[in-house]
């Protein structure tokens, strides 16, 4: 999809509504607000929501707007960062004129009147430091709103460690740290946002497991999330503790969720996007997911794993 088809809708709607998933991460919460700032600035004469459930460790990020059902008549409706219709926080973006979906996974629900979707991205955040800075004519990108988009490309890629931060990716950050705000800053309260792995360091050296071929896994199951006190959204976040500490080729997380097993598989050089779609899954070339329906096809993912070069 090319960048004018956003631009045009942005440009003949007056209202536009901003969402996201739930059990947000920085991306999610990033990728809203630095659109909503963006477009506060550039158009002021607009209506420019972001709405969804409040996440209190990412308020620093930006907070979300409560507004009732009428504003969504004749509205644009953005829904970012969200694979899937039933993912979406607030359910009203049904109640909208116009739907458009942003997102970097390509394994998700075909979704929206218009769609951008581009796994070739590390994020929604990098997708919209792309369209801000590719048309400074139009979009006039605020310190606040560089801040927002910094942050979500820091936590999707684990602060440009865990292989999806390419060039592009560089060159947004790079154009982003122009912008008057303080990247030290940001690391100091997104690792007290939840992203200080470091405490996981112990479980994961005790609990992973290496196989001869190099593949890292580790598995949490229902009871430990219960022991953790972790629900399945936070336990996610295990992906770039395992990543951090322990050597591998490519490092694979199993959390049960609902009966499932919910996969996170990721990689620095060998591509893992193809075994993941052999469990109806996808993703990028080096980040990517499944679900299993059990612990068995867990163990056959590691070894088709195994075999990959």
């Amino acid at each position: 999809m090319e960048h004018s088809d956003i631009i045009q809708a942005i440009t003949t709607h007056s209202t536009i509504i901003i969402h996201r998933h739930i059990h947000p991460d920085f991306d999610a919460i990033g990728s809203p607000i630095a659109l909503k700032k963006t477009l506060q600035q550039s158009f002021p004469e607009k209506n420019i929501f972001a709405v969804g459930c409040d996440a209190e460790n990412l308020e620093w990020i930006g907070s979300m707007d409560v507004i009732e059902d009428h504003e969504y008549r004749d509205a644009l409706v953005i829904v970012c960062d969200t694979a899937e219709m039933k993912r979406i926080s607030d359910q009203r973006f049904q109640l909208g004129a116009t739907l458009v979906k942003i997102d970097h996974h390509s394994d998700g629900e075909s979704y929206g009147d218009l769609r951008w979707v581009d796994s070739s991205y590390s994020s929604v955040c990098e997708m919209l430091a792309d369209l801000f800075l590719s048309n400074p004519e139009i979009f006039k990108l605020t310190n606040e709103a560089a801040a927002a988009l910094y942050a979500g490309i820091m936590g999707d890629t684990g602060m440009l460690k865990n292989g999806m931060a390419g060039e592009r990716t560089l060159r947004m950050v790079s154009q982003l740290k122009k912008f008057a705000f303080k990247p030290d800053r940001i690391h100091r309260l997104m690792k007290k946002s939840g992203t200080n792995f470091s405490r996981w360091k112990q479980f994961v050296a005790y609990r992973a497991e290496v196989t001869e071929q190099g593949i890292a896994s580790l598995r949490v199951t229902k009871d430990m999330l219960e022991n953790l006190r972790l629900d399945p959204s936070e336990a996610a976040s295990l992906i770039h503790a395992l990543t951090a500490y322990i050597p591998a080729r490519i490092w694979v997380l199993f959390i049960e969720e609902n009966g499932k097993i919910r996969v996170r598989i990721r990689s620095k050089t060998i591509p893992v996007n193809e075994i993941a779609k052999q469990y109806g899954g996808g993703g990028h070339r080096l980040a990517a997911g499944a679900l299993l329906s059990s612990w068995e096809e867990a163990d056959e993912m590691v070894e088709g794993l195994g075999k990959e070069r």
